[in-house]
């Protein structure tokens, strides 16, 4: 990263310099971008700091919503009593996310947007080199599965599972205009490409519904407490309709959602959050361990909320 740093004051003044400069990237908190940078990993001519824009910062009360600025912070969200109160596992997927003193400057739409991880991608550019190029770098074969055709680099942003287990949306503005899509809707499922967004657009709220009287749980596997990535996120809400939605991120290229209902067969739920995710052997754990891993997340969550 290097060159011309842009600091826009408004959304529309950021979109402008997408039409001027092509060869970019948004930055906000930094905490993914800068890393990823010094790794050879996120090239651009030019950055766009969209950290000075204050309506992305803000939190936005309406009815029967609650409307969160991209740009407001993970400590911000860990401190905000509305969130404690409606959405306490998003309370707790910001709390676990790397380490306090990141974690007041990561953003929440920057996790959102953090960029799927890999044990041989998310290396020194030597020793990508020595080891060989993946797939996720312009290489021709993923080292891990020895094919050709699909990267599963894992998704790993500890908030958007919480938030897709509230059901949340978001807003994506560009040039054209405005779009609201559901959360889930944002993930391709491809490691390389993981968004379904232009690349010109910028994600400017999320927003969770606040009628719904959720029930939630949230559990997190990494080696350490603090500073490690997921090895595997699971959200399990319940709704005042008996709806459930278990939410699963770190074992798949995309946050994986499995939804049901209380008077569903729970075994069977259970069985399928644990057959859908494609998991591979490129993380600290085991597939196979984390596989169980996610049968026993998700049970014991479900035992939980419903006092089984």
């Amino acid at each position: 990263m290097k060159n011309k740093v842009y600091q826009p004051a408004t959304i529309s003044e950021a979109l402008d310099l997408t039409n001027s400069e092509k060869d970019f990237i948004f930055i906000a908190g930094g905490t993914d971008v800068i890393v990823n940078s010094k790794q050879g990993n996120a090239v651009a001519d030019v950055m766009i700091d969209i950290n000075g824009i204050e309506e992305l910062k803000q939190f936005t009360v309406r009815e029967n919503y609650l409307e969160i600025g991209t740009g407001i912070t993970l400590g911000d969200i860990s401190r905000d009593n509305r969130i404690a109160e409606l959405f306490p596992a998003l309370r707790e997927a910001a709390i676990s996310v790397a380490t306090p003193v990141i974690r007041e400057t990561a953003t929440v739409g920057g996790n959102i947007l953090c960029e799927n991880r890999c044990n041989f991608y998310n290396q020194s550019e030597w020793w990508r080199e020595a080891v060989g190029y993946c797939l996720k770098c312009n290489g021709d074969i993923c080292i891990v599965t020895g094919g050709n055709r699909r990267c599963f680099s894992k998704f790993i942003s500890d908030t958007a599972v919480a938030m897709i287990g509230y059901n949340a949306e978001i807003t994506i503005v560009q040039s054209a205009g405005e779009k609201i899509i559901p959360l889930i809707d944002l993930f391709t499922g491809d490691g390389i490409n993981p968004f379904r967004k232009e690349k010109e657009s910028i994600i400017k709220n999320i927003i969770l519904p606040t009628d719904k009287n959720f029930r939630s749980e949230f559990r997190k596997l990494r080696p350490r407490r603090s500073l490690d990535f997921t090895s595997l996120t699971s959200v399990v809400t319940i709704d005042s309709n008996g709806i459930i939605r278990i939410a699963l991120g770190g074992v798949d290229p995309m946050p994986i959602l499995i939804t049901g209902s209380v008077n569903d067969n729970l075994d069977f739920l259970i069985q399928n959050a644990v057959k859908k995710p494609r998991v591979i052997d490129n993380d600290y754990y085991p597939r196979r361990y984390r596989k169980q891993m996610i049968e026993h997340f998700v049970s014991t969550s479900l035992n939980n909320l419903l006092k089984i």
